[in-house]
């Protein structure tokens, strides 16, 4: 039987050991932080070295030289610490095996579900030291474990100011798509079936969740990436992370955005629903700012910036097209 740390060869083996004492590091950097990230993609035997080299780190559940030692190839591995408790036995001619019981073990918390209402903004200040704004009618929830961080967003809007942990990636699951980083800040955006990502700070990978079809893509700051759910396809384009990340000051910035769009983001923000007459006027592309203070001061502002009119209907407002204008 193979131990763990048997897995990749001794190069793979000995940069993992390096990454594993520099993670450690209190002057550890964003740059060292990115660096890791693009070492653990680059080869899967960087990750099963990797994974190996974790197994080690419980084991000894110290840091420094000893750590270290174990770590390496060719070295021989020290006694482990005392905190654990060793119990061998012989399993064929020559070989033993090492059962290592911790006596902190503790299982993996239960994911944690957040919700905001229409009209609702809220803040959550996680255990890791990162940080998530929901926007109003956001649902998602939040796993932190043992080696990865996992948000699951089920559907609004959120900006993500992810604290660095290359150890544990920070991954969001939205619909067919997951978005992976190690410290960043961008937000996030699923309604209706269509996904946007807009990267503030750091660099964020989004790519194929499970067996869908598409390729992955790498974002920087200033780029959104935008994608409709079931397509293999998603365009990148230059984006103004202020102007996304508006609505939490209360305003929404659109440029070149789709009418449609900007209905779904106001029937999060007010009470009285707004349905377009026509269906077509959905794709009605829109630039401007709209201010969040009154509903009705809003679409008045809406109605300046598209050739729309307002009517109340019920218990909602129809837009219509406003033959006046056109």
């Amino acid at each position: 039987m193979n131990e763990p740390w048997a897995y990749g060869g001794d190069a793979a083996r000995s940069e993992a050991a390096d990454w594993i004492v520099r993670l450690q590091a209190d002057d550890l950097t964003e740059a060292d932080a990115l660096a890791f990230d693009a070492w653990l993609r680059a080869s899967s035997a960087h990750v099963r070295a990797y994974d190996a080299a974790l197994a080690v780190w419980d084991e000894f559940g110290a840091g420094g030289a000893e750590v270290e030692r174990a770590l390496k190839p060719a070295r021989v591995r020290p006694q482990p610490s005392r905190r654990f408790y060793l119990a061998a036995g012989a399993m064929a001619a020559a070989a033993a095996v090492a059962v290592v019981v911790a006596p902190g073990w503790r299982p993996e918390p239960p994911p944690a579900g957040y919700m905001t209402a229409n009209g609702e903004h809220r803040t959550i200040a996680l255990a890791d030291g990162s940080t998530i704004e929901l926007n109003a009618g956001t649902r998602l929830s939040v796993a932190l474990g043992r080696h990865e961080r996992r948000v699951v967003l089920d559907e609004g809007q959120a900006v993500f100011d992810v604290a660095a942990d290359p150890r544990r990636p920070f991954v969001i699951a939205a619909g067919d798509r997951m978005v992976r980083v190690v410290g960043t800040q961008f937000d996030v955006r699923r309604r209706d079936g269509r996904l946007s990502v807009t990267v503030a700070e750091g660099v964020v990978e989004v790519r194929p969740a499970g067996e869908a079809a598409g390729r992955a893509f790498r974002l920087r700051p200033g780029q959104r990436l935008d994608h409709v759910e079931g397509s293999p396809d998603a365009r990148v384009v230059a984006a103004a992370p202020e102007e996304v990340l508006g609505w939490r000051a209360g305003r929404l910035v659109y440029r070149d955005r789709p009418l449609g769009e900007v209905v779904a983001d106001l029937n999060q923000q007010f009470p009285t629903p707004i349905r377009l007459e026509d269906p077509s006027l959905a794709a009605t592309p829109i630039s401007g700012v709209l201010i969040l203070d009154d509903q009705d001061a809003v679409i008045r502002r809406l109605a300046l910036l598209v050739s729309v009119s307002a009517v109340r209907s019920g218990d909602g407002v129809t837009l219509r097209r406003d033959d006046a204008r056109r």
